[in-house]
């Protein structure tokens, strides 16, 4: 309760200490003001001991208000320069040596210019450092089993992703981190989401970053640095689409594979079972094709083979044929029943062998005479003998 002193319309107040005064005065604006969000030109920006931020942000015209702005290194999205559009979160502070300040919650740039400035600067040091080097990129697998999937569950983009990749392929499993996709929070869980996955025991086969079309401020948390490192760190195999095909963010450049849209995503993570079949009806033809045709050329090779054995035999069984007339000839003339019925006849002694000559018989010896149509028997009686 305040008095009136005589005389004068001014209330008594109390006097208090300068901590007092600033203790007071932190509790007033802690309780009006716990946060506020404001925007303005970034100016006298610098890093002190590569842990604390300090920096102004003033109105973009000239004699316009500005203040102080107090943070550490660990809430910045990448890289700034001065003249920079930033939106900044933060504690109104009266500090009790360096004066008001606001403590930064978090900054990021704002407005086109701004945002595509931060991007350059990030993606400048990311290059530098590796980050988006082909080498470093790692293949998908062909269709992946499983699938981890990062982003927000009520977006188009989820819903587009899960419809093409269940029209084009079957028996896959996808687990959906949900999260924010633009705003203050995004980073944050996009961050938390893909190390969840990454610490699993038994993480996906392939992890899929996705957010649909948006402005540049939409998009932003996407070219955040902590994001895209946390993209490039993944031990699982990452593929990142953003917004529409113009829309390139350095998520994208940090993931072993970029896709245009997240219906393109879904496109190059998994065949189209139609094509597949379509592609096996056509080789299952082309084999019975070629196995009909293997059939068809060795039946004609059996063909002439056969042709071929049958004439091979022909000819054995006429050379056989002549073969068996000329023996057959040669039979007939040296059959002995012919040359008796010419008037020969043949001499056998008494042990039944043929005599071919007088010595091989004594004079007065029994022998026996075959002729054509008897046999006799003589004594013999040399009448001469002729010497050869």
């Amino acid at each position: 309760m305040t008095a009136m002193t005589a005389g004068s319309e001014l209330p008594a107040l109390p006097v208090l200490g300068v901590s007092d005064f600033v203790a007071l005065v932190n509790q007033t604006m802690e309780y009006v003001f716990p946060a506020v969000v404001v925007m303005g030109e970034l100016a006298n920006f610098r890093i002190s001991k590569g842990k604390w931020l300090y920096f102004d942000l003033k109105d973009d015209k000239d004699g316009g208000a500005s203040v102080r702005c107090f943070g550490t290194v660990y809430m910045l999205p990448g890289p700034l320069e001065d003249g920079m559009l930033l939106e900044v979160r933060a504690a109104p502070r009266l500090h009790p040596q360096f004066g008001f300040s606001l403590n930064v919650q978090t900054l990021r740039p704002v407005g086109a210019g701004a945002i595509r400035k931060a991007v350059q600067l990030l993606e400048a040091k990311l290059a530098a450092e590796g980050l988006f080097d082909p080498d470093r990129k790692r293949p998908l697998p062909y269709p992946p089993a499983r699938i981890g999937l990062v982003t927000s569950g009520e977006s188009a983009a989820y819903a587009d992703f899960v419809k093409v990749v269940s029209a084009r392929w079957r028996g896959l499993e996808i687990e959906l981190a949900d999260v924010q996709v633009q705003g203050e929070r995004a980073p944050g869980q996009i961050i938390a989401a893909v190390r969840w996955f990454n610490a699993l025991a038994d993480p996906p086969d392939v992890l899929v970053v996705i957010r649909g079309g948006g402005s540049a401020d939409d998009l932003q948390a996407f070219s955040t640095e902590a994001v895209v490192r946390a993209v490039a760190a993944s031990r699982t195999p990452t593929m990142a689409a953003i917004g529409h095909e113009v829309d390139v963010s350095l998520a994208e450049l940090a993931a072993d594979r970029r896709a245009s849209t997240p219906s393109n995503a879904a496109e190059l993570l998994v065949p189209d079972r139609r094509e597949i079949l379509a592609q096996l009806a056509s080789l299952r033809q082309q084999l019975a094709d070629e196995l009909y045709g293997r059939i068809d050329g060795m039946r004609q090779e059996l063909g002439k083979f056969a042709e071929g054995s049958f004439d091979l035999v022909s000819s054995r069984l006429d050379r056989e044929r002549t073969a068996l007339a000329d023996r057959r000839q040669l039979a007939e003339v040296l059959n002995p029943a012919l040359a008796l019925a010419r008037g020969f006849a043949v001499i056998r002694g008494a042990d039944g062998k043929v005599i071919r000559r007088a010595a091989q018989v004594q004079e007065n010896a029994i022998v026996r005479i075959s002729i054509t149509d008897a046999e006799l028997s003589a004594r013999i009686e040399v009448i001469k003998a002729v010497k050869n």
